[in-house]
């Protein structure tokens, strides 16, 4: 009897932690954290100064704990659709505040968290990513426990992996190849919807691609009919307008300059360069749906403006993110190729990022040609629209920053084995909805990530793993490009589009098991949209996604 009141209090602790650990959420964290979570308590808000500073969004308010307000500076009917694209992930606030920093910084590029029905176990360099079911999802959980990423540069290696069975899916066939996997009962075709171009860039803030004569030249001194019969497969075009014809708005206007060398020579003459120039054609070595076999296209570039035009260009292979960075800083001092699949289906996506009054890829940017597209970003109705994209693609081709030239056919292959095998046309596949019979999935893309915290992130490479791990607001259907609800359960817009108000998904944990609430939707975007934020820390520093759909970052230092 002694003994009792020993007895009496182990007894009591154990009911006690029988009591806690059923008040605890029913997620078991899987990524250990550095840090304590940080309990809801008052709302954040993130406000610029005034509007002066040019961009879109005006402020960023959490309202309570699933409520955030998003106000504009200027009307934005498409905020849905860029909402929903990667670079606009959730991460928790505490792992931002404790990662996103000059210490942490090789944590945030390389080891993220968020809401996605895979977490990251290990990137292991130079072979490959491996992911983890998320036991903790809240919506579909992928049948299966692990999902890895490979990555080969050449399409035919692709190819030999998948017919090996080392690979259940691949990225971006050879077209060369489309015939051989059609005819493999073994393997499934799976054609890719995405809307794309390939151009021929030119940066004006370098000679002689400051002369406007010159750029036009080479505008007519190039045979892209030649380019798409040779390179291209079955159901590719060359490109009339930079938008393809498939996204609204994206054909007005005239059509691109026919293919005419002598007219190019005598306005490359009274340019002063009647026997041409020097110069270098910069790329990557990465297959696109856009840029099939670059480096045999890159040569081929090289003899149409020597054959054509007399430039003399020299051929220039780059490291894939080095080459992101000069180019879309516009630091290239020659031609570079460079294209575009669509992230969200709407004309800005295409006009709006690359011809935008902030972004540097092209030299000095035309306000003939941005100050009517700020113009046209603000109005819903893509029939009320139409006029003023007539004048921005009217005056894209008259100034030619660049040179469209094709929008390319693409595909996708995998075992014929995997049940609900796919690619979506906006987004990498849905890999939680893949079955493959089996406990693991491999998928092979081009190349290996550059980074994987997208926010500052353009390469298709790092946003296609990272949306296995994050979520936003919003996702692309797994069909179409309908925006359907992820993270919040809808957003609703009052009567000109200046104030989007969005109710959150609750009972959402991390997958370090912190919870999510309306101050990780705000830290997040602070992360990317304030130039003075303690946590703008990225990876290539641009943050162009950021800057460019939302027409500007705050408080940018002069």
């Amino acid at each position: 009897m002694k003994h009792k009141p020993l007895f009496i209090f182990v007894s009591l602790l154990v009911l006690a932690s029988m009591v806690l650990a059923a008040c605890k959420p029913a997620v078991k964290p899987v990524v250990e954290r550095a840090y304590e979570e940080i309990a809801y308590s008052e709302p954040l808000a993130l406000e610029a100064p005034s509007c002066d500073y040019g961009g879109k969004i005006k402020s960023i308010k959490a309202l309570d704990e699933f409520t955030v307000e998003f106000s504009m500076c200027k009307p934005d009917p498409a905020f849905l659709a860029k909402a929903a694209f990667t670079p606009f992930g959730i991460y928790p606030r505490e792992w931002l505040e404790s990662y996103a920093n000059t210490e942490g910084k090789e944590t945030l590029l390389s080891h993220p968290v968020g809401t996605g029905p895979f977490y990251l176990e290990s990137w292991n360099r130079g072979d490959s990513v491996v992911f983890k079911r998320f036991d903790g999802y809240y919506g579909d959980k992928s049948p299966y426990e692990t999902l890895i990423f490979k990555w080969a540069t050449e399409g035919a290696a692709r190819l030999l992996e998948l017919q090996a069975g080392t690979v259940d899916q691949i990225t971006n066939l050879s077209p060369d190849d489309f015939d051989t996997v059609k005819g493999d009962a073994n393997l499934t075709f799976l054609p890719v919807a995405n809307p794309n171009i390939l151009y021929l860039a030119m940066t004006n803030t370098f000679a002689p691609f400051d002369n406007l004569k010159v750029r036009q030249a080479i505008a007519m001194g190039i045979d892209r009919q030649r380019i798409v019969d040779n390179f291209y497969p079955e159901g590719s075009e060359v490109a009339s307008h930079f938008t393809p014809c498939s996204i609204p708005n994206g054909c007005q206007g005239e059509s691109w300059y026919e293919f005419d060398p002598e007219g190019a020579k005598a306005l490359l003459a009274e340019a002063g360069f009647p026997d041409g120039f020097e110069t270098a054609i910069y790329y990557r070595d990465v297959f696109r749906g856009y840029l099939p076999e670059p480096g045999l296209v890159a040569v081929e570039f090289q003899t149409q403006l020597r054959d054509n035009l007399g430039i003399e260009a020299e051929v220039v292979v780059m490291e894939s993110g080095e080459f992101i960075d000069e180019s879309t800083n516009g630091r290239l001092d020659g031609f570079y190729l460079l294209g575009w699949g669509a992230d969200y289906p709407h004309v800005t996506n295409f006009l709006d990022f690359h011809f935008g009054a902030t972004n540097p890829q092209f030299g000095d940017p035309f306000p003939e040609i941005y100050e009517v597209l700020e113009e046209a970003s603000q109005i819903g109705d893509a029939e009320q629209a139409g006029a003023l994209y007539v004048q921005a693609n009217n005056a894209i081709k008259e100034l030619v920053p660049m040179v469209p030239i094709a929008h390319g056919a693409s595909a996708s292959a995998a075992l014929a084995t995997i049940e609900n095998a796919h690619f979506r046309p906006f987004g990498a596949p849905l890999f939680n909805l893949v079955d493959p019979g089996k406990d693991t999935f491999v998928f092979m893309q081009n190349a290996e990530p550059i980074s994987l915290y997208c926010a500052d992130e353009t390469d298709g490479e790092s946003l296609a793993p990272c949306q296995q791990v994050n979520e936003g607001l919003f996702e692309y259907a797994f069909d179409s490009g309908d925006v359907e609800p992820r993270l919040a359960t809808g957003c609703t817009a009052n009567a000109d589009s200046t104030v989007w108000t969005c109710t959150l998904r609750e009972g959402v944990y991390f997958h370090d098991g912190t919870k999510f609430d309306a101050n990780d939707v705000v830290v997040s975007w602070t992360a990317g949209i304030d130039a003075s934020s303690p946590y703008h820390i990225g990876n290539t520093g641009s943050w162009e996604y950021y800057s460019y759909l939302w027409d500007g970052l705050m408080n940018v230092q002069e």
